[in-house]
């Protein structure tokens, strides 16, 4: 075997992962290939059409046998058994029984056995003639490997380089091929510079004649789960678990938390010492804040836990609507709501619940504490009462009026 082409393969195999019996399978089945056409072409200068044309459909006429260490080979045709009285017609095709048992001891009159053919060198054959046929296959090898390795990896996070800036996407660079990074799957607010390290989650892997599509997301909430479970042992071990995600990549997060070990604090584990743990995760997304919470069982705790940090007074969950009434002191109000509404709709995609926030004083003038019997200090929200009984009042004067005009109306006509 040509010792560049040797060389090269050996050089296949560790850089582009690709196995080496794949490797060899490709020489094998290109060298059959050059020695097919060399023995049709052959067989056409002679003027023997049929036999070219016998050798072009029988697939099975040639075997090449190639030493795994040094690619050297070794070519055998499929030989019709003949009584060793009978004359050969052709010894492309017919070999005598004595000669047969050279290779086969247990060959019989009329069977097929492979014999070693005249060695020629095809070693330039198949560089000139089948070159591509070797490099096809190794290239859907190296895709069929690709898109092996990579599947293995989607729900993963992995490191990659920013490479170039695509239409409405970026290439990240992630060692033996790119990542595709949509505009959609980042925080446009990050600035992506050439050549930066990043860590990016795997989300699919799709295979195409090009080679595997790799999607990769900065925005997805599994990014931030990942990046937690790489900062925190607890998290590692199974002590700590991430119960639900809740993520507006670039701004802001919530997580919740839960310890199966009542030793164990979950939300401190995550925090770490100095807060260096979430901090970790913090400077990786770029600033974006991360509020870690309970989780609780109970889903009034545990919607009280995702509006922090907000006070709630009372809680009133209807399970089976997944809807919940909240109630914060009115000093709370905007912060349970959040800036632009954030906070509490990270709360409600964090518990599954739609949450209707209300102010004290909204819940006594709109008779909530009354209808679920919550007491509450009347000379406190006396102020608040007595201008909603005018508003009612006031209301109620002008559907008078209303009525009055109708009626009115009605009687001139």
């Amino acid at each position: 075997m040509n010792r560049e082409l040797k060389e090269a393969l050996e050089i296949l195999e560790k850089e582009k992962n690709i196995d080496k019996s794949l490797i060899l399978k490709s020489i094998k089945e290109s060298l059959e290939y050059a020695y097919r056409n060399y023995l049709v072409r052959s067989a056409n200068k002679s003027g023997d059409i049929v036999l070219a044309q016998n050798i072009q459909k029988d697939q099975d006429f040639i075997n090449v046998v190639i030493d795994e260490d040094t690619y050297d080979y070794e070519i055998f045709l499929a030989k019709e058994v003949i009584p060793d009285d009978l004359d050969i017609i052709n010894d492309l095709t017919e070999v005598k029984l004595s000669e047969a048992r050279k290779y086969d001891e247990n060959a019989q009159e009329y069977d097929r056995v492979y014999i070693e053919a005249p060695r020629i060198d095809l070693g330039h054959i198949v560089i000139q003639n089948s070159k591509g046929l070797i490099i096809n296959k190794l290239r859907e090898q190296e895709k069929s490997s690709l898109y092996n390795e990579f599947k293995d990896k989607v729900g993963t996070v992995v490191t990659g380089t920013v490479s170039r800036r695509l239409k409405n996407a970026y290439n990240i660079n992630l060692g033996r091929t790119d990542g595709i990074l949509l505009d959609s799957e980042r925080n446009k607010a990050e600035k992506l510079e050439f050549n930066k390290k990043i860590k990016v989650y795997i989300q699919d892997v799709v295979e195409s004649s090009k080679g595997p599509k790799i999607k990769v997301s900065r925005a997805d909430p599994n990014l931030v789960k990942k990046l937690f479970e790489q900062e925190v042992t607890e998290i590692k071990d199974g002590t700590v678990v991430i119960k639900s995600i809740a993520r507006e990549a670039g701004s802001r997060t919530k997580m919740a938390v839960y310890s199966y070990n009542s030793d164990v604090d979950a939300v401190g584990s995550c925090l770490g010492v100095n807060s260096i743990r979430v901090n970790a995760v913090v400077d990786e997304l770029g600033g974006e804040k991360i509020d870690i919470v309970n989780w609780d069982e109970d889903i009034s705790n545990f919607i009280g836990n995702a509006l922090s940090p907000a006070k709630s007074t009372i809680i009133v969950a209807d399970e089976d609507n997944k809807a919940a009434l909240v109630v914060v002191p009115d000093q709370f109000l905007s912060l349970a709501i959040g800036k632009e509404g954030q906070n509490a709709r990270l709360a409600a995609k964090l518990t599954e619940y739609k949450i209707d926030i209300k102010s004290e004083t909204q819940a006594v003038v709109q008779g909530i504490y009354d209808k679920f019997g919550v007491e509450y200090d009347h000379e406190k929200f006396k102020d608040a009462l007595e201008q909603a009984e005018k508003e009612k009042n006031k209301e109620a004067k002008n559907d008078v009026k209303s009525a009055d005009s109708v009626k009115k109306d009605g009687d001139e006509e």
